[in-house]
């Protein structure tokens, strides 16, 4: 991992983001600090970022908002919440703006400090293996191309694809007319197998389903007590 990511931390508790930037720049990170949505908005148009941590309450503009922006022209950088929250409503807004982790506060610098690497990590690791991989993969009447992160289908139409999009297709693709289990999916892609993760796993299961919804040969179902099956049918 680049010991010198670029991180943008968005948080509008001063001395709270004041102390989580130091300890950041302690541990060989750049970061770009803002105070609010707005400011970090602004921030992120104007520089290039490997993650953006975002405080949830925010005046002006709030995290869920911020992300959202942010996805509309950068569905790969990313995005880690921080919050006093714990509503399970608030966590699947969270991951359905796109969102790849959700920590709460208050938290440990060791444990935060951990799960930002182990999402670097991921995410490097996945763009490696692409590398490996180039190849399409026919789904269907789909035309998946790995390293290129598109989902194509019978009239050309091209859908692009977030790398966790991508790498959770791939590992359906891989695992085809078999069941692949919840837990070995989150371990595989999120690090771990928790109720946070799957939730997140399911926002990401409901985009590729709605991705491949015009082959009806082709369907990502829910195997009861199991976890999910990728059924392309000839």
């Amino acid at each position: 991992m680049d010991t010198n990511a670029k991180i943008l931390l968005v948080d509008d508790e001063t001395n709270f983001a004041e102390v989580l930037s130091s300890y950041l720049e302690m541990n060989d990170f750049e970061v770009t600090l803002a105070h609010d949505g707005v400011e970090g908005l602004e921030a992120f148009k104007k520089g290039k970022f490997d993650l953006c941590i975002f405080d949830v309450m925010m005046p002006r503009k709030d995290g869920f908002s911020l992300a959202e922006d942010v996805r509309k022209t950068d569905a790969e950088t990313p995005i880690v919440f921080l919050t006093a929250k714990v509503m399970k409503e608030d966590i699947i807004q969270g991951f359905k703006a796109g969102a790849d982790d959700y920590i709460t506060k208050p938290f440990s610098s060791e444990e935060f400090l951990l799960r930002i690497q182990a999402i670097l990590k991921r995410t490097s690791k996945f763009s490696e293996k692409n590398k490996l991989d180039l190849k399409d993969i026919s789904i269907g009447t789909y035309s998946f191309n790995v390293p290129l992160r598109t989902l194509v289908d019978k009239d050309g139409q091209s859908e692009k694809l977030s790398p966790k999009e991508a790498e959770l297709l791939h590992l359906f693709c891989q695992h085809r007319n078999e069941v692949l289990s919840r837990s070995h999916a989150l371990k595989e892609i999120w690090g771990e197998d928790n109720y946070f993760t799957a939730r997140s796993m399911d926002v990401f299961i409901t985009k590729l389903r709605k991705y491949l919804k015009n082959d009806e040969k082709v369907e990502i179902v829910n195997i009861h007590g199991n976890g999910f099956q990728l059924q392309v049918r000839d």
